[in-house]
């Protein structure tokens, strides 16, 4: 088959360059977004008078036709083709003859490439944002289901201080809410549209970018041409949005792994999002949660192999740049593939309130509250750390927590110490005390979910 591009050479390479060099194999998923770009450049052509309305409209339904019958099967692409551009004008061009061949006007594959990229990351950043949506909603629903259930909070995971399941399932839900604010970001600077910068410098025919650009949804036009073709900023962007979503994802499942355990079973995972053992009968494992915990350095991969990509090459196009694609269609199946896992899990698994009560009363979680009665009474705070430091290290000594400590044992290291002591020490009340603006308190709980509700209300 004669290239498109035969003139200056013969058009004939070896067969494993040909394989080598094509992209149709994984560019052909751009297939509605290269028939929409021409569409709208056809019109543009057409309203600018560089060819004919009538010729244009011949055109547009040609490729409208094509389209659907791609939609329908009747149609199939031919991998034989060197990608998507080439297969979609030449397909036109069989159908139109000359008429075909028009289309091509006024275009490069350099600027008509990076326009499909546009089109198809923009329509799949919405995706995601919507995946996104849907699993914080499903987190603030289980956090409001668990907003008294009390639990150990953990630095170095290790017990540190009272909290409650809904105080930290909100911790996620924000970062979540970040995570959609940065793809929506990105989203505004990939909506440029780069069409009519042609090769690199433009084009000597009066064509209007603009026009075309709000055909395709735009909200503006690339200002340098060399820029328009020569970039892939806008793809770097996203993947790095996606590898912070991805690292959100993965400290999540880390902590579903984590918590069920028998270590701590405070949870429990659907069956549905588990597997079992080949050999050992009792094991329930958490394989979707260590999948997505997996697949989050496959999305930094790809993150990083764009950057590489892109780090030496001078300006304009080179066909490195061909190797975008792959990188940044891996890095949004596997996000999409994570997000829909990852929401099913939620939406199903159960807490063990009872194991995180448990849990919460040891380890001395309440020390610092303790802390905090003696400073209210007039004790020095350092004074106070220090003092039930030996408190507790008594109680490891003697196997007991700090609720069990006598009354009289606790006045002979401090008279400040009263039987009001054990109120300010209780679980629920040391997490209702924490009343300050993103708290672990009932109330505070409340306020965060009903910000993450109004805020993904507006999405």
């Amino acid at each position: 088959m004669e290239k498109m591009w035969a003139g200056r050479t013969a058009g004939i390479t070896d067969s494993a360059a040909d394989d080598f060099n094509s992209s149709i194999r994984f560019d052909s998923r751009m297939y509605r977004q290269d028939i929409t770009g021409s569409i709208a450049h056809a019109r543009m052509l057409g309203s600018c008078g560089i060819i004919s309305r009538e010729d244009s409209c011949g055109i547009i339904i040609g490729l409208e036709k094509i389209l659907d019958d791609l939609d329908s099967g009747r149609v199939a692409i031919d991998p034989s083709c060197e990608d998507i551009h080439m297969f979609v004008e030449q397909l036109l061009t069989e159908r139109l003859g000359d008429l075909g061949k028009k289309l091509h006007t006024a275009r490069s594959r350099n600027d008509q490439v990076a326009l499909d990229t546009r089109l198809y990351f923009r329509e799949e950043a919405d995706g995601v944002v919507a995946m996104l949506k849907e699993l914080a909603l499903s987190l603030t629903e289980r956090a409001e289901e668990q907003k008294t259930s009390v639990m150990p909070g953990y630095t170095h995971l290790q017990r540190a201080q009272p909290i409650t399941m809904g105080h930290h399932l909100m911790a996620y839900v924000m970062m979540l809410l970040r995570d959609i604010d940065r793809i929506r970001d990105a989203r505004k600077r990939l909506n440029q549209s780069p069409i009519g910068c042609c090769a690199l410098a433009g084009t000597t025919y009066p064509t209007d970018r603009r026009l075309e650009a709000e055909l395709l949804g735009f909200d503006g036009v690339i200002q340098n041409s060399m820029d328009g073709v020569s970039d892939r900023d806008f793809l770097v962007e996203l993947l790095s949005a996606f590898s912070i979503l991805m690292m959100h994802l993965s400290r999540l499942a880390e902590e579903l792994i984590l918590w069920s355990s028998w270590e701590f079973k405070f949870i429990e995972l659907s069956d549905a999002y588990t597997t079992g053992s080949s050999i050992m009968p009792q094991k329930k494992n958490p394989d979707m949660a260590e999948l997505v915990r997996g697949k989050t350095g496959r999305v930094y991969g790809d993150l990083m192999a764009l950057l590489t990509v892109l780090k030496g090459l001078p300006l304009a196009y080179n066909k490195d740049m061909q190797e975008d694609k792959e990188s940044a269609f891996d890095a949004l199946d596997t996000v999409k593939s994570c997000l829909t896992v990852f929401t099913g899990m939620i939406k199903t698994l159960s807490f063990n309130t009872g194991n995180m009560l448990a849990a919460a009363k040891k380890g001395f979680i309440n020390a610092t509250d303790l802390a905090d009665y003696l400073v209210k009474k007039g004790m020095p705070f350092r004074t106070a750390y220090k003092l039930c430091g030996q408190l507790v290290s008594s109680c490891i000594e003697t196997g007991r927590v700090l609720e069990e400590v006598t009354l009289e044992e606790y006045r002979s290291l401090s008279p400040l110490f009263d039987s009001d002591l054990y109120e300010a020490i209780d679980l629920g009340v040391c997490v209702g005390k924490r009343i300050s603006e993103g708290g672990t308190s009932f109330e505070s709980v409340g306020a965060q979910i009903e910000l993450a509700r109004d805020a993904l209300s507006m999405i």
